[in-house]
């Protein structure tokens, strides 16, 4: 998602450096740039040419900010203006005064709009609020099936009355059910169609006439680019929707739809849908979008994401075992798998500012050589796992460790090297000393500091003390910083 567009806007910002002020001449080639950019991100074309103007009238009247680059004030202004764009902020989902809040879910067929509701009525849940969902879609073949499947798996409640009852009577009664259960809220989930129909629309106007709800919301595949403002305009002119739900954000989409739905159709985002996993639905945040659509990463996302699945007494735990060099190989087992409950590392990775442009080959390397070491520490005893060191010096138990997991005993070698070498850096860190920043592990990701090849780190991992590191003596640095400036050479 985006990177086309990221490597667009990079390739503007990129004619305004070495300029020493924006002006109108200036300018021009890098809003060209600009514009090309979300055209071929699939923005509707209205709102490039506002957004456009937008741009330049502000570029034009920006006061020349000192010490500040025109590139770097003029990356700010397309920041900000992203941000006007997409809605300037999250808008949370309603909440009645009375029980329950009733959202109702709307959209066409294929846009993953049962599973939307599903993961809506986990994220509910885990912000303490009690959910039930309604089955109402009577249309699609196991439909209902999905969603009393999907809520068995997020244990919330499905309320289904099967296929052969009005879904007008359906969504009534399942928000009489959920009055009586004193339930916060109740999601219905709404049938979709594969076209706009006005058999679709009625029956829609009918249910919403029926529960009177509080939140409608229109569920949008984000692949669709621009048609997806024009559609969530349609729903809002003929229903009227309180927000909208993009799905598939993940995917192959050019990040048009992210950028044309608030401006097209009136209508906020609310979530966005970003993977698969029923887990994987976020609070649309439009700063953070722009931030990422910019290559800056998301940094509080990526804190929120570690918030839900780390365990505060477990991290102070890990914190003791890190500094005193007693983390193990259980240990980090525990945090590999911790990191895949956030999601994948390519999104992981883009959510850190500076690592969009880890190339897909590196990340699909990285993600290899994470799979790897996992196998090997499956293979590992429990003794071997909790004492490292024990393998070091048994190539008996290294040639064992390797025919369990299928591959060779070097990797293995190599392996409990850098995590001997790691564990030693850290201990180094713990004491105060910054032994560089590099990580052994996921070898070939260039462009992230210290991780080298071979099998989490090989012959290029980082050594333990000053020698050989990238980053030196940080005193002897700073020393060199000060004569540099001395000198005169350029801006520190």
């Amino acid at each position: 998602m985006f990177d086309a567009l990221a490597d667009r806007l990079e390739a503007a910002w990129k004619k305004l450096r070495g300029q020493d002020k924006i002006s109108e001449s200036n300018i021009q080639e890098a809003l060209r740039d600009v514009r090309r950019a979300l055209l071929e991100a699939d923005v509707n074309l209205q709102v490039v040419k506002d957004f456009i103007a937008e741009v330049e009238t502000k570029a034009q009247g920006a006061e020349v900010i000192t010490g500040v680059r025109p590139a770097q004030q003029f990356i700010k202004i397309v920041h900000d203006e992203l941000v006007q764009v997409m809605g300037e902020t999250n808008v949370p989902l309603a909440t009645a005064d009375t029980k329950p809040t009733i959202v109702l879910m709307a959209g066409l067929q294929g846009t993953g709009k049962t599973t939307a509701s599903a993961k809506l009525a986990l994220h509910l849940r885990k912000t303490n609020r009690t959910t039930m969902l309604v089955a109402t879609d009577i249309y699609r073949p196991a439909a209902v099936d999905q969603l009393v499947t999907l809520g068995k798996q997020i244990g919330v409640p499905v309320f289904e009355m099967g296929t052969g009852t009005d879904p007008v009577e359906i969504a009534r009664q399942g928000v009489e059910r959920a009055i009586a259960e004193n339930v916060d809220t109740v999601i219905i989930d709404t049938a979709g169609r594969l076209q706009i129909d006005q058999d679709m629309m009625a029956e829609l106007a009918r249910i919403k006439e029926t529960v009177k709800p509080h939140e409608t919301l229109l569920v949008v595949d984000a692949m669709t680019g621009q048609e997806a403002a024009n559609l969530t305009r349609t729903f809002h002119n003929q229903i009227g929707i309180s927000g909208a739900i993009l799905t598939k954000l993940d995917g192959d989409s050019r990040g048009g739809a992210a950028l044309s739905v608030r401006q097209i159709s009136g209508a906020p985002i609310k979530f966005v849908g970003v993977g698969e996993k029923v887990e994987a639905l976020q609070p649309f945040y439009p700063d953070r979008m722009a931030s990422r659509i910019l290559g800056m990463g998301d940094v509080l996302t990526l804190v929120e994401k570690a918030a839900e699945e780390v365990d505060l007494a477990d991290a102070e735990k890990m914190q003791e075992k890190i500094l005193t060099a007693k983390f193990d190989f259980t240990d980090f087992l525990k945090q590999m798998r911790l990191m895949k409950n956030m999601g994948s590392l390519g999104g992981l990775l883009k959510l850190i500012p500076g690592m969009n442009k880890v190339s897909d080959e590196d990340l699909r390397k990285g993600e290899s050589q994470l799979k790897q070491a996992e196998a090997m520490i499956n293979s590992m005893t429990i003794e071997e796992r909790r004492n490292p060191d024990v393998l070091a010096g048994s190539p008996s138990r290294r040639r064992r460790i390797a025919k369990g997991s299928g591959y060779g005993e070097k990797e293995v070698t190599d392996l409990v090297t850098n995590f001997t070498k790691m564990r030693a850096m850290m201990q180094q860190m713990g004491q105060g000393q910054f032994p560089g920043m590099g990580m052994p592990g996921m070898g070939g990701m260039g462009g992230m500091g210290g991780m080298g090849g071979g099998p989490w780190g090989g012959n290029n991992a980082p050594q333990p003390g000053w020698r050989g590191y990238p980053g030196g003596n940080p005193a002897a640095n700073k020393k060199k910083k000060k004569e540099k400036k001395k000198k005169g050479f350029g801006q520190l």
